[in-house]
């Protein structure tokens, strides 16, 4: 009563389960490996987050890639701020979802050496080729504290670099960028200023990321692993369905034969 199951129709449905069945397996374990991914970075931020500052200078140098490890990592620099190559970074959000623009400055380190500083995020100017106004830097010598971040590119951040902006405007935080419009080394990365807190709490300081939320890729991944599973369950249902009908069919073909076969003559 199964050799249906060997008709053109029900070849290509088991075809189409046999390749259903790793597939759904495969995103699943995608999605577990998202989400181990993110667990793993969030113990990161939290540990970086969490730990003693450390001077800026001790972690980086000129041309110096910023590792996974080091990513977020709570940090110090003594010195100067360098106002007059101030610099914006176009459409960033701020805590409420406005867009505007970063502040991106030089840093001059007691000692020698220079870093970019991220201050924080301010509105846009009206006019999209103006400057906009930005609150000015304490003066003199200061100690900056943030978090350090690695250098942003267009295919890391998915930014699309634009190189005939107005002036004092760039698209990306990119400390080699920085250095060929400053004529001078500047250390790989940058800092995500935390502290000092700004007067009138402008330039907005950027929130520390979540390290809380896991996300729901391994209720994703348990999701496509039960669908898997779901596949060989729902032929075999569909198959017993299929067999039923056809006995059921056959069973009232021959009772509609018995019905119409006529009775024999009476002597």
């Amino acid at each position: 009563m199964y050799r249906f199951l060997l008709t053109r129709q029900w070849l290509i449905l088991a075809l189409i389960a046999l390749v259903m069945i790793p597939t759904m397996v495969e995103l699943g374990f995608w999605q577990l490996h998202r989400h181990e991914h993110k667990v793993a970075q969030n113990a990161l931020i939290s540990h970086n987050l969490k730990a003693k500052p450390v001077p800026v200078a001790g972690l980086t140098s000129p041309g110096h890639v910023v590792p996974r490890a080091d990513y977020w990592r709570a940090v110090t620099a003594t010195g100067t701020y360098d106002e007059k190559h101030e610099v914006v970074v176009r459409r960033r959000t701020a805590t409420d979802g406005s867009i505007g623009v970063h502040v991106l400055i030089p840093f001059d380190l007691k000692g020698g050496g220079t870093v970019m500083i991220n201050r924080g995020w301010v509105p846009s100017a009206a006019d999209q080729h103006a400057f906009p106004d930005v609150p000015a830097v304490p003066k003199g010598e200061v100690t900056v504290t943030g978090r350090l971040k690695a250098d942003e590119t267009t295919s890391a951040s998915g930014i699309k670099d634009i190189s005939d902006l107005p002036d004092r405007q760039v698209m990306l935080i990119n400390s080699a960028q920085q250095a060929k419009l400053l004529s001078r080394p500047v250390l790989g990365g940058y800092i995500e200023q935390t502290g000092p807190e700004p007067k009138g709490d402008s330039p907005e300081l950027i929130e520390a990321p979540d390290d809380s939320s896991i996300g729901p890729h391994m209720a994703y991944a348990v999701q496509w692993w039960l669908f898997a599973a779901g596949v060989p369950v729902g032929y075999v249902v569909l198959a017993r369905r299929e067999k039923r009908d056809r006995v059921a069919a056959a069973a009232e073909a021959v009772a509609q034969a018995d019905a119409a076969e006529p009775e024999p003559a009476k002597a």
